[in-house]
């Protein structure tokens, strides 16, 4: 698979980073379309959104999209009630991460197949955005819908490109770059940190972007976790308190990409997001790839 960006424009502009690292000449960086993809909504904010938050302030579009409406998960409240719940809470947080579309499909929590209907939809959603960067999880998780919510999207991936699929949405001019989330699943093999970005400037926003989602994270996990009685009854504390329950130990294989891409500076990093080059889609190098992120 060849390296090209999306067009010739986005060639030029990485070439002028390129230049840019050996002289003092000031470099333009392109802007890029990325979209995110969860099973549910809240799973791209938990695995994206303070790097989303960090590329939508140096002005890229980003977009999030959930391949179910979410209308099981809760104890108490399911079906439309939930759905649309739950579709309001993933406007807020859009809206605090400052991302450009959060959309989410109709298809029923814990019940995603990956079936062609719905990998349609995915190519669609990917053509669609015209996007140059598509984010997913890997098909290996606990959970059925994370699960094919990755197979969904390595199905999509060179799909993307072909015009007699999905033949009512324009193809893409070149496959986008395909990145998994971090997880810390062993089998079949590890997650591979290709890329790390330190979300430090931005975790605050990220906390206060999950904190809209106030079904999943002070209602329906804490209560499937046996921790209810653990979520402050002020509203105000709140968010203090999903900062510590969200927050992570960086592990070995994390700090050791950090150290790559940051030299010493990596040592004062608490939070990250990190990411793995998919071998489908666009296959561009490692160092090609880390200056397509806000690393610090």
């Amino acid at each position: 698979m060849g390296i090209l960006l999306r067009n010739s424009v986005r060639t030029a502009a990485l070439a002028i980073i390129a230049f840019a690292a050996t002289t003092s000449a000031p470099a333009q960086t392109p802007k890029l379309r990325i979209i995110a993809i969860g099973a549910h909504p809240d799973d791209c904010d938990i695995q994206f959104g303070g790097t989303a938050a960090k590329l939508a302030r140096a002005g890229h579009r980003v977009k999030f999209l959930a391949l179910t409406n979410g209308d099981a998960g809760h104890q108490t409240i399911a079906g439309a009630p939930l759905a649309k719940r739950r579709y309001l809470e993933a406007q807020e947080s859009a809206r605090r991460l400052g991302i450009a579309e959060y959309q989410i499909l109709d298809n029923h929590d814990g019940e995603l197949m990956p079936s062609l209907e719905v990998r349609r939809q995915v190519i669609r959603a990917i053509r669609e955005w015209k996007a140059d960067i598509v984010l997913a999880p890997r098909p290996n998780d606990y959970h059925p819908d994370h699960r094919y919510t990755g197979v969904l999207v390595q199905d999509a991936a060179y799909m993307v490109v072909v015009p007699n699929v999905v033949a009512d949405t324009a193809p893409l001019e070149n496959n986008p770059v395909f990145l998994y989330y971090s997880d810390g699943f062993q089998k079949p093999a590890p997650f591979r940190p290709d890329v790390v970005v330190s979300i430090d400037s931005v975790w605050q926003q990220k906390i206060h972007a999950l904190d809209a989602h106030i079904s999943q994270f002070y209602e329906w996990l804490p209560w499937v976790d046996h921790e209810l009685d653990s979520v402050p009854k002020d509203v105000k504390a709140r968010e203090a308190w999903l900062g510590k329950i969200r927050d992570r130990e960086l592990t070995d294989a994390a700090r050791k990409t950090l150290q790559e891409e940051l030299g010493s500076a990596a040592a004062n990093v608490t939070h990250v997001e990190s990411f793995e080059l998919c071998e489908y889609g666009r296959r561009p190098s490692i160092a090609e790839l880390r200056a397509l992120f806000p690393l610090n």
